[in-house]
């Protein structure tokens, strides 16, 4: 019989007694999409996104954040993107985070991934035992139960393909999506993935007085900045709308600095097989924000970014190399 672990219902409310070390990484747990309760024995799924690892972000914070997650006894744990900070030089680090957790992790890269290299990110992520989605979904079978997994490739720079991540999926079985930029999950959605989780926002970092809200809504155009938006319930008209949940994070490409809430470092679980209302979670679902499309010059400008980016390592590669 699937039980929520003790204690859960007081896991929003939780403060540390007095003379216990403060977390620097916060627990939050949500139940899945209505749509899964009769489609599947539950699975706990633990969430966490844009690592960072390097040195903006101590490795002390990733290790807490792993053992955080193994804690909390998840089926499969999912990361979705940003695991490096601007550079190759701690993929070693990177590969021995990911390799502490206990469960299959399935992964999809972010901005910086790419930015850095991404066969070279892709290559310590499975070093450490990750399978990472490429624009493609997997089955994976936890315990009797089976999930499909939709990965996209970072959209930000690009490289998303939603209609080859789609292709051949199976509507007898549940499907969870994961995707680095949350605004895709409009699309995925309408492709028949009712529940997506992302990140690259990091909840905006500091969330007092809404400022998340105002600097990575309005002013860099994003729908979804942090937690949950659209609906994990039946419409009316029968139809399941879709709903999506975006990760404050683990690290910072350039300041760590967090305030606020919703700006913590978090790791997140999602009970899919249960029903939402089933028990206290965070804060509801949230209508998105206005948000706006990056112009086709933008996009072009962030493609081009990681050319140049390669190009650049490359020529540093070849002046580096000893002369013979």
């Amino acid at each position: 019989m699937f039980g929520l672990p003790a204690g859960i219902l007081s896991t929003a409310g939780h403060r540390p007694g007095k003379g216990a070390p403060r977390a620097k990484v916060h627990l939050r747990r949500f139940a899945g999409p209505a749509a899964y309760v009769d489609q599947m024995t539950p699975v706990r799924v633990a969430h966490l996104t844009d690592q960072h690892v390097g040195k903006v972000t101590p490795l002390s914070v990733q290790l807490e954040a792993v053992a955080k997650a193994n804690a909390e006894s998840p089926d499969l744990v999912v990361l979705t993107g940003d695991f490096v900070c601007h550079s190759q030089l701690y993929l070693d680090q990177l590969t021995h985070v990911v390799s502490s957790f206990r469960v299959p992790v399935l992964a999809v890269l972010g901005n910086h991934d790419h930015w850095a290299g991404a066969p070279e990110v892709k290559n310590a992520l499975r070093k450490g035992g990750v399978e990472v989605l490429t624009n493609q979904h997997t089955t994976i079978t936890l315990g009797q139960q089976k999930l499909q997994v939709v990965g996209l490739d970072d959209a930000y720079t690009g490289h998303a393909d939603r209609h080859e991540a789609v292709r051949g999926l199976r509507r007898d079985i549940p499907i969870l999506g994961l995707s680095h930029i949350a605004e895709e999950a409009d699309g995925m959605w309408a492709d028949g993935v009712p529940f997506v989780l992302s990140g690259h926002t990091h909840g905006g970092q500091i969330t007092v007085a809404r400022l998340h809200e105002l600097a990575t809504g309005r002013l860099c155009g994003h729908r979804y900045v942090h937690g949950l938006y659209g609906s994990r319930l039946v419409g009316p008209d029968g139809k399941f709308p879709g709903a999506v949940y975006v990760g404050a994070g683990i690290g910072a490409a350039i300041m760590p600095l967090r305030m606020g809430d919703r700006g913590r470092r978090e790791v997140t679980i999602f009970e899919l097989g249960v029903a939402p209302g089933s028990f206290d979670e965070h804060h509801k679902e949230q209508a998105p924000l206005e948000g706006r499309k990056p112009s086709p010059e933008l996009q072009a400008r962030r493609a081009q970014e990681v050319i140049d980016k390669r190009a650049r390592r490359e020529r540093n590669g070849l002046r580096n190399q000893p002369k013979v």
